[in-house]
Order: structure tokens, then sequence, then C-alpha cells
């Protein structure tokens, strides 16, 4: 079994075939998704996923991008909705230089307000981190010596020294279709560095559809095609890595019972 740590199943290119979707991804052996918060006031577009489907989870937070968006978000708004059986997980939260959505110092200060709801709940923080490592690190460094938190640094791109100093403190890697891309072959070195308990699958659907897929909609059933790229770059076989990213994750979101992979997407 095969776990989507992360997915957007709420934007529109999913969410009109949604039912499909979740058919396809179990017929590919994904037995759970884990799908993304990106605005905390559009929370109840994603109970409306979660509540039908016993295999769907949630988090709960502000995507960087929208940050500004969204400065008024308190830390006990984002606490009261991880109360929510679904929700497992903070964020996505983080810094977004590549784009710059957002007001910098409105991403530090959505970013700092997130790592706290994660550090008062025990729920892992979803880390976006794009062309921001040093930033990352540093306020993650920081942030850590106030107390540590759980987090996953989500659709790795960055560098080794962002993988290397998140790792040190006891943060996991999460790797997404781009580790397949042909021009991938740096990210593909620090995938294979990444210890094995410390790593984690993921689509990031709608976007980033792997190899041999890419340019196409992406959708949860191909994470396949993401695990079977880090097996063989790690030389191990597919099904080490179906295992232990499954374990990682629910070690990772503790909030999500073993049993919830069994249960039917339309449970």
């Amino acid at each position: 079994m095969l776990i989507d740590s992360h997915c957007h199943l709420d934007f529109p290119d999913l969410a009109t075939k949604r039912e499909a979707v979740l058919a396809r991804a179990e017929g590919a052996g994904v037995g759970l998704m884990l799908t993304i918060s990106t605005r905390v006031r559009r929370f109840s577009d994603l109970l409306e996923i979660v509540e039908p489907h016993g295999n769907v989870y949630c988090s709960i937070g502000t995507h960087p991008h929208h940050a500004a968006e969204e400065r008024d978000i308190t830390l006990e708004e984002i606490v009261k909705f991880t109360r929510h059986p679904k929700v497992v997980a903070i964020g996505e939260a983080g810094l977004d230089y590549h784009y710059d959505n957002s007001p910098r110092e409105d991403q530090e200060r959505g970013f700092r307000t997130h790592i706290e709801a994660a550090r008062q709940t025990g729920l892992p923080l979803v880390i976006h981190a794009r062309d921001a490592d040093d930033d990352i690190a540093g306020i993650l460094e920081e942030e850590t010596a106030r107390g540590a938190f759980p987090f996953v640094l989500h659709c790795f791109t960055g560098g080794p020294e962002l993988a290397r100093r998140g790792l040190a403190l006891g943060g996991y890697v999460s790797f997404s279709g781009v580790v397949t891309f042909k021009n991938s072959e740096a990210l593909r070195d620090i995938a294979r560095e990444v210890p094995l308990d410390r790593l984690l699958v993921e689509t990031d659907a709608p976007y980033l559809a792997p190899e041999p897929l890419r340019g196409r909609t992406n959708e949860p059933a191909n994470v396949v095609h993401t695990a079977a790229r880090l097996a063989a770059v790690r030389g191990v076989g597919e099904a080490e890595i179906a295992a232990a990213t499954t374990d990682n994750f629910f070690r990772l979101f503790k909030k999500v019972p073993r049993s919830a992979a069994s249960i039917p997407s339309s449970a």
C-alpha cells in the first residue's frame, strides 16, 4: 500500500471528477490520501471531501501565497479547527520567494503562527519551501530552540543543506513527481541520502505529474510512479519503499488511525 501524503482534492481540476479520482487511487493501491488546506477560510470545502470518505484526511492552514489575504487568521482559530477528528496536520505554511504572492513579512508571520499551532497541538506542520532555503532553515532552527514540533518539508525541491538542517531537527522530507523529471538529478542525489525512516511520497496533485505522465493533470493514483522512481534511485524494491513510507506517514501523522487505510473511500 502507498499513501499520498499531500494532494489538493478541493482544487477545480480534481473536484469535478473527485469520485473517479478516488476510485483510481484505490485501484492503484493508494490506501489513504491527505488533502491539504491552503486557506483557513475555505475549511468547509475540505470538510465536504473528508467527512464522506473514510480514507481521506485533511490539514488546516494558510499557504504562503495567501498569507496577506489571511493575515487576520489567529493561532486560536487554527487550533480550534484541529479539534475536528479528520484534521491531522497544520498547514501548508512556509515561505515562497519564487512567486512572492504575499509580502515576505506576512509569509514569515503566518509561518511562525503555524509553527506555534503545531507545537501546541502536536500535529505535524506541512511546510512549503520554495527558493527560501536559508530563511526556512533559520526559522526552523530558531523555533525548535523554543520548543520542538513535528514537520515535513513537502514537495522537496530545495538544496542538500536545507534537507540536512531539516533532518537534523527531526523533520521528514517528502518527494513529489519532480524527483522523476529528467533534469532532477541533483534532487535524486538528495533523495538517495534521506534516511529511509524520514522519507514520504506525495503527488501535490493536481500539479507536478510524474514521468511518464508529465504535462497531464496529476492525481493521487500517480504517486506509484514517484515511489517506483525513489525505489530505483535508492536501489531497493518498490515494496520496501511502500512499506517504509507508509510506516513513516503513520509515525508522523499520529492522529490518523492505521485502520483508516482499509476503509473504502465511500464508507
